[in-house]
């Protein structure tokens, strides 16, 4: 049992240490900041666990407060881009002081209803930031650092100047104790190799990030802490369009020939462009299974990235702006082709396939493409191995969950650098159940297609 110890910093009352105590595994660690300002009564806020995997829960906890008392909880991060995001709920105690946020209900805020992590999901930029703004955590070997404070009264703006009650800084990670990081640079393949603790053989799963290019590395790094040896492709940058199909294969290559890899429990996952590689890529590889979130079929990778986006090209008079200026993309590929010389060939392939859908996606147009896909695997009399997970509300951008949702953002087209606000679609908390829901599916997905055994399953689990 570890014992959180707590620092009073001003107050006129004591704490009780034995109330903090928790059942953590001793990796999590303790450490709670508490500030108080002169008042009747003193609050104590828990956050457990404090330190944890990003998709983890954590269960907030309010307690000394007067009966029916008005208070709010805001959560705050500053980004590894130097901005400031925030979410903030407004709470009223039940008759004992007590404020339970996995089990009450915020009246306002950034998120209404019983919805235990709001605080995390509906973090937006705070008023004044820059516009066009994206939270993606770049070094995985450093937390997410939330800082959770709670202020008298329902409180929605000028928190810098008002004093907290009480405060907790936690800490999210992407990467579990033994996560291993390797640089991959070999036969002509880039990338970066998360590997879960353990002697292996792991699953492997090659994962692929869309057009924006770059390394994007922390969703792999959250697969490892999940056991799966993980490779982070890249593939995409402002000098590098030609990249071909052979240079996936060859990276599918690199991974299921690791040491520590089992060459025969091998998976691929993709989301926005990266999953139009996998599906092009599943089709004429055998993987035991393939994840792709918010792609297309429409566009096949069967050439090279240049091709690609010279095919994208061609249909850009189709894309429209919003009211706000905003991009919308998803027509660039409508109506869908009824010619299968323009489509993956969904229907050879051999191996279970799941796709994750954000119904209002207006980056691309992803449910036609599910529904276009789920009728020529029928045809083909495939379609037993097709899973459709298709979520109303949710935009394109659905990653791992408890992230915050991004309607729009800046973004820079590779090839021209031409930088634009893209419209992702989406609306807060259905997109934020669709971020949730989903990668719990596809971690089940992942166990069901690359586990020999129930021994191995709990092997990996950290």
């Amino acid at each position: 049992m570890a014992l959180a110890r707590a620092r009073i910093l001003a107050g006129p009352c004591r704490l009780n240490s034995a109330w903090l105590r928790g059942g953590q595994a001793p990796w999590r660690g303790v450490g709670t900041r508490v500030a108080m300002t002169e008042c009747s009564c003193c609050p104590l806020l828990s956050v457990r666990p404090q330190r944890g995997l990003v998709d983890e829960k954590f269960r907030i906890v309010l307690r000394n407060l007067l009966p029916k008392q008005e208070v709010t909880l805001r959560s705050l991060h500053h980004s590894e881009d130097k901005d400031f995001w925030e979410a903030f709920g407004h709470y009223i105690s039940d008759e004992n002081g007590v404020i339970n946020v996995v089990e009450d209900a915020s009246v306002g805020g950034t998120y209404v209803g019983r919805k235990p992590m709001g605080l995390l999901w509906s973090m937006k930029p705070i008023p004044g930031s820059r516009s066009g703004l994206r939270l993606r955590k770049k070094d995985v070997f450093k937390p997410l650092v939330v800082t959770v404070s709670v202020y008298g009264g329902h409180v929605s703006k000028g928190f810098s100047e008002i004093k907290a009650l009480a405060t907790v800084v936690t800490e999210r990670w992407y990467t579990a104790p033994g996560v291993q990081r390797v640089d991959i640079d070999e036969h002509e393949v880039k990338g970066t190799l998360f590997l879960p603790p353990g002697p292996g053989p792991f699953p492997g799963v090659l994962d692929l990030w869309g057009g924006g290019g770059g390394l994007v590395e922390y969703r792999a790094a959250l697969l490892a802490s999940h056991g799966y040896a993980s490779l982070a492709l890249e593939y995409l940058s402002p000098d590098r369009l030609d990249v071909k199909p052979s240079y996936f294969e060859k990276a599918y290559q690199v991974l299921q020939s690791h040491h520590l890899v089992a060459p025969d429990r091998m998976a691929l996952l993709g989301l926005c462009l990266g999953a139009c590689v996998t599906l092009t890529l599943v089709a004429h590889s055998k993987p035991q299974c393939c994840v792709s979130i918010n792609g297309s079929h429409v566009l096949p990778v069967d050439q090279s990235i240049d091709q690609a986006f010279l095919h994208f090209n061609k249909n850009v008079d189709k894309m429209v702006t919003d009211k706000n200026n905003h991009i919308i993309g998803r027509n660039h590929i409508l109506p869908i082709s009824s010619d299968p010389a323009q489509k993956v060939a969904v229907g050879s392939i051999k191996c279970p396939v799941l796709l994750v859908v954000g119904e209002d996606d207006q980056s691309w147009a992803t449910l036609e493409s599910a529904e276009d896909m789920t009728e020529m695997m029928s045809k083909a009399g495939n379609d037993h191995l097709l899973t459709v997970l298709s979520y109303p509300g949710a935009g394109h951008l659905i990653e791992p969950p408890y992230t915050p949702h991004f309607r729009f953002s800046n973004f820079t087209f590779q090839g021209s650098n031409q930088k634009v606000v893209l419209l992702w679609g989406g609306h807060t908390e259905p997109h934020a159940h669709a971020q949730e829901d989903s990668w719990e599916k596809i971690l089940l997905f992942l166990q069901q297609h690359l586990h020999k055994s129930q021994d191995f399953l709990h092997q990996a689990k950290l």
